[in-house]
């Protein structure tokens, strides 16, 4: 009696699940982007300062424009002008979460110093134990 031996199917990777993960990966980096990069256009002045060290907690950042309204990285509305009052509480609300989150300032280079020191005025009320002075570098 003769048996005759089947042929095994050659292994073969099926990489259509790999793909359709990659392009629902694709579709997730191309929404999230966009929202990350969000901010208040500011002509920050130049200066040469070293920068700072990044840290763990994203730093916040409180920015006056040059007509003087405040704007803060927080929330849904970072393009819309905020409150004084409620900059306040949304700064204390967020280092009382996590004290360890740095505030820096980022004022237009045409707005008034005083709208800048009225700004770190606010966030010392806060309760913001010190703050950094964003600045564009200076081009050679």
């Amino acid at each position: 009696m003769y048996v005759r031996k089947r042929r095994r199917p050659v292994s073969e990777i099926n990489v259509v699940p790999y793909i359709d993960v990659m392009l629902v990966l694709l579709i997730i980096f191309m929404v999230t982007a966009p929202l990350i990069s969000q901010g208040v256009k500011v002509d920050l002045p130049k200066a040469s300062a070293n920068p700072i060290e990044q840290e763990d907690n994203p730093p916040l950042i409180a920015s006056v424009d040059v007509r003087g309204q405040y704007y803060l990285n927080v929330g849904d509305n970072q393009d819309s002008p905020v409150e004084k009052d409620a900059l306040a509480a949304v700064v204390k609300a967020q280092l009382e979460k996590s004290p360890q989150t740095p505030v820096v300032v980022k004022g237009d280079g045409e707005v008034a110093y005083n709208e800048v020191i009225q700004l770190m005025v606010l966030l010392q009320q806060a309760g913001v134990p010190s703050v950094g002075l964003m600045t564009d570098p200076v081009e050679p």
